[in-house]
């Protein structure tokens, strides 16, 4: 049981002062103060600070974007035509003679004398033709030929005699007729018989197979105990192929817009893709008196002297064709043109860098190159390959084509 002393009511509990609370001076409140401002400051710098890397760093990245966007162009700048222009065709290299020998005779092939790449004379043997046929044929020919003289031989004896008779009116002048036309028909039969000996001694002979022209065997189609008939190139296989080699000609096909500039005696120049450094010289022999209506081209044939034997019958060249006049235009590659509804046009590059279609003119196709009479000036950078899109004032990226690119369609941008 508690002690009521135990309880204290606290009416009678003395009471405790409270301790006065120091007031603060104001040196430590202009301190704070500062202190404060200082940190703002310093808050508010930092807050600049960032605002304005952040402001760079933007910019970088979208420069940076909008460089990375740029178009990369390829382009080259047009070249003055020289005075002398000149128009590139393919032709094909021919001998001055070629000719494919077929048999003439029936019969089998006994041998052959010459090969592929031998060099022949006129006159030399190819090949020998057996002809058991042509050889009966030829001996009874001349049998029948013996038998004709041997009847005219007769028929001139007898009407020498019924000549005699008739003078002592011992015979009819029908009889001394009849006696006559007997013998006119055995000459007439000698005659016949003599052309049949000829004709079979002839294809007798043509079992010999011989040159034609000097020249070098290019293809040999013959094989010992082969069987050859006497026939047509479609009829029959050819048995040698020679080409005159010492001296090549060739055929080219002159688009009717030069066919003006072409004369006779014109030198002209004549490449081969293996050797482009070393250009051969010929000249123009023919000249075709109309153009074909199928290609409206004029046939011109070149003369190429091939002394040495170092050019080959059938090779592929390109003839470098002299035209009249000088050229007073810029050369670009093809490649550089657009074709729209308004005509022809390029992209050219400016100083700053941007796009500027230009319509221009065009001249002659020389192949290669095309000529452009106006709309630009040697100092102009045109567009290689310039893609449909592109546009005008547009901004792009500028390199200069390598020389090997010029040209070519589809070249890298």
């Amino acid at each position: 049981m508690t002690s009521p002393s135990s309880f204290h009511s606290p009416a009678h509990e003395p009471a405790v002062a409270a301790a006065p609370v120091p007031a603060p001076s104001r040196g430590a409140l202009r301190r704070a103060r500062r202190l404060g401002l200082v940190a703002l400051v310093l808050l508010l710098g930092g807050a600049g600070v960032r605002t304005c890397v952040n402001a760079v760093h933007a910019r970088q990245i979208e420069e940076g974007t909008r460089e990375r966007a740029l178009r990369t162009v390829l382009f080259t700048q047009p070249k003055g035509a020289s005075g002398q222009r000149t128009v590139h065709l393919p032709a094909t290299l021919k001998g001055r003679n070629e000719a494919a020998i077929y048999a003439r005779t029936n019969g089998y092939v006994q041998a052959w004398k010459k090969d592929i790449g031998d060099r022949v004379r006129q006159g030399d043997l190819l090949a020998v033709i057996d002809t058991p046929e042509v050889d009966q044929d030829l001996a009874q020919a001349r049998a029948t030929l013996t038998q004709v003289q041997a009847r005219l031989a007769l028929t001139q004896s007898s009407l020498a005699r019924w000549e005699g008779l008739r003078q002592s009116d011992a015979v009819s002048a029908q009889e001394l007729d009849e006696r006559r036309a007997a013998q006119q028909q055995a000459q007439a039969d000698l005659a016949a018989a003599q052309a049949n000996v000829r004709r079979l001694q002839q294809l007798h002979d043509f079992g010999r197979i011989t040159a034609p022209f000097d020249g070098v065997v290019v293809r040999r189609n013959v094989e010992v105990g082969a069987l050859v008939a006497a026939g047509s190139a479609t009829t029959t296989r050819e048995l040698f192929y020679l080409a005159q080699s010492d001296a090549l000609r060739l055929t080219v096909a002159v688009p009717q817009a030069y066919a003006a500039d072409i004369q006779a005696g014109k030198a002209v120049g004549i490449k081969l893709l293996e050797r482009p450094q070393a250009p051969i010289q010929g000249v123009v022999t023919r000249v075709s008196g109309g153009l074909e209506v199928a290609t409206r081209s004029l046939q011109v044939e070149v003369s190429v002297p091939n002394a040495d034997g170092k050019l080959l019958p059938g090779a592929y060249v390109e003839v470098a064709l002299p035209l009249s006049g000088a050229a007073k235009a810029l050369l670009v590659p093809p490649n550089t043109l657009q074709f729209r509804q308004d005509g022809p046009r390029v992209a050219v590059v400016g100083s700053d860098e941007k796009v500027s279609l230009r319509a221009v003119k065009l001249g002659r196709d020389l192949g290669r190159s095309v000529e452009v009479t106006s709309g630009l000036s040697p100092q102009d950078k045109v567009v290689l390959n310039p893609p449909d899109t592109i546009d005008e004032g547009e901004r792009v990226v500028a390199k200069a084509a390598p020389p090997d690119t010029e040209g070519k369609p589809g070249a890298k941008r």
